[in-house]
């Protein structure tokens, strides 16, 4: 099999993950196979805010952002975003020509993951530990289910949750699970595209985008990196460390998102450029 992309669709409120399915069904028809993961933090908030269940937020010590999970949260994750989401987002490319197969990554167990045992967190002016959260790290990716799914001409759309080597469901973050699986299955290109058009120098200026990870530029994109986007960046690091070619950090609004996150709009990372 040629190059692979792997597309992650951020799941964040105002991103609309089917108006990319047309976009997505061109780039197979040229030829190379796709491996969609999204998200499902809006979806998430929103299905939490109508059943009444609290939705919290833990904040590491160096910044990065994550979901308190607790077992009503998990649960309610787990229906919005492998539920509800990954539903909406198949029917979608399948209604665009493309033979979707939606699986979450506890289906078939392509997600294998760790959890946390304690995570270190600011609460205040202090920083405590949370011993009883439900979220982890995806450390195994079936990379043969996925690889098979592609022959067959069928296009996985892949998401959160995932589960445990003991079989505990648990919430990861699916930038970091797509730039394992882009690993796993010897993607050339992995494509993160969220609600902003990438790294920003100045988050309240879209004019200060970062093209370019590289050199000098990586030490920029980090420290530039807030909240959520710490966990992109980290991603794509981590998928650039693993042998994929190409990562780019960029938006999924326009008709063209993923045409021009291909050309590199956005915020670029090379393994030649990087060292890696």
């Amino acid at each position: 099999m040629g190059s692979i992309a792997v597309i992650k669709i951020g799941g964040g409120a105002g991103i609309d993950a089917a108006a990319l399915a047309p976009q997505i069904a061109r780039l197979i028809e040229s030829g190379e196979p796709v491996v969609v993961v999204h998200g499902g933090s809006g979806a998430t908030d929103d299905l939490a805010a109508r059943l009444g269940v609290e939705n919290r937020r833990l904040v590491s010590p160096s910044g990065h952002e994550s979901r308190r999970t607790d077992a009503a949260m998990r649960d309610v994750f787990a229906m919005a975003c492998a539920g509800l989401s990954n539903t909406r987002l198949v029917a979608a490319l399948r209604s665009a020509g493309v033979d979707a197969v939606g699986l979450s990554g506890v289906d078939g167990g392509v997600w294998t993951a760790e959890r946390k045992g304690a995570i270190r967190a600011i609460e205040g002016d202090r920083v405590v530990i949370v011993r009883d959260d439900l979220s982890g790290r995806v450390v195994g990716v079936d990379g043969a289910l996925l690889l098979g799914l592609l022959e067959m001409g069928r296009t996985p759309v892949l998401c959160p949750p995932a589960i445990t080597g003991d079989g505990v469901v648990v919430n990861v973050d699916a930038d970091r699970a797509a730039a394992a699986t882009a690993a796993a299955i010897g993607a050339s290109r992995l494509l993160l595209l969220s609600n902003v058009p990438g790294v920003l120098a100045d988050p309240s200026d879209p004019a200060s985008l970062i093209e370019h990870a590289a050199g000098e530029g990586l030490g920029r994109v980090r420290e530039a990196a807030r909240g959520r986007m710490k966990n992109k960046v980290l991603a794509a690091e981590e998928a650039i460390a693993a042998g994929v070619s190409h990562v780019v950090i960029g938006t999924a609004q326009g008709p063209d998102a993923v045409l021009r996150a291909i050309a590199g709009q956005g915020t670029m990372f090379e393994a030649a450029e990087i060292g890696a």
